[in-house]
């Protein structure tokens, strides 16, 4: 696999990472990892500081903060090792996770390049090009519970692959505000149920009927 070297944000580095961005937030405050600055003046992470957020909080359990350190220090110092001695008894595959981070990082890459947003299309939500299908609205019924197969037959038009692009793609660019309903993005709402009110779930009224 070829080598990649860019920039991520914190939402980014979160996805690609499979951390919570909050945790990504909070490993940059404790100066786990020293994030730059990007041209717009946020938070800029590097591959390498992915790899060291996924180590750290991958060996949390197993290994002390120093030992994690001296673990970081043994990888700066031989950045081609496959795997580096984190102590007598415990050898990390650096090489396997470094592969695991590609493959997101080429994931999500790719997903930024086949989800875009056009005035007009859907109120401006994200969709993939060519089509009118929600990215969002896919995720979340991912999220949800629906499964690949319900996905595919609902939106013929998507594949597999583009279903890890919405997760992978949602999670690197999280919306701001309140999160719109189905209708509000163009989807039709196939069932609605009434749902009958208890007794006494109405106030009482402070007049009197005959």
């Amino acid at each position: 696999m070829v080598a990649t070297h860019r920039e991520y944000t914190p939402a980014e580095a979160a996805a690609v990472s499979g951390i919570a961005v909050k945790t990504v937030h909070n490993a940059i405050d404790k100066r786990i990892i020293s994030s730059g600055s990007s041209r717009t003046g946020g938070r800029a992470l590097t591959d390498d500081d992915l790899l060291h957020l996924k180590l750290w909080y991958g060996v949390g359990s197993i290994l002390s903060a120093e030992r994690r350190k001296r673990l970081f220090d043994a990888i700066a110092s031989d950045p081609g090792a496959k795997t580096v001695r984190a102590d007598d008894y415990l050898i990390v595959d650096v090489a396997r996770a470094r592969e695991q981070l590609a493959a997101r990082a080429d994931a999500l890459r790719e997903a930024d390049s086949v989800i875009h947003s056009v005035k007009g299309v859907v109120g401006g939500e994200a969709v993939f090009k060519g089509t009118r299908i929600p990215v969002r609205a896919i995720a979340s019924m991912k999220a949800q519970g629906a499964s690949v197969e319900e996905l595919l037959e609902g939106y013929p038009s998507l594949s597999p692959r583009m279903i890890e692009f919405a997760e992978i793609w949602t999670a690197a660019h999280p919306a701001r505000g309140r999160p719109k309903t189905l209708s509000e993005q163009g989807l039709p709402v196939k069932e609605s149920k009434r749902i009958p009110l208890k007794a006494g779930s109405w106030p009482s009224s402070s007049g009197s009927h005959s």
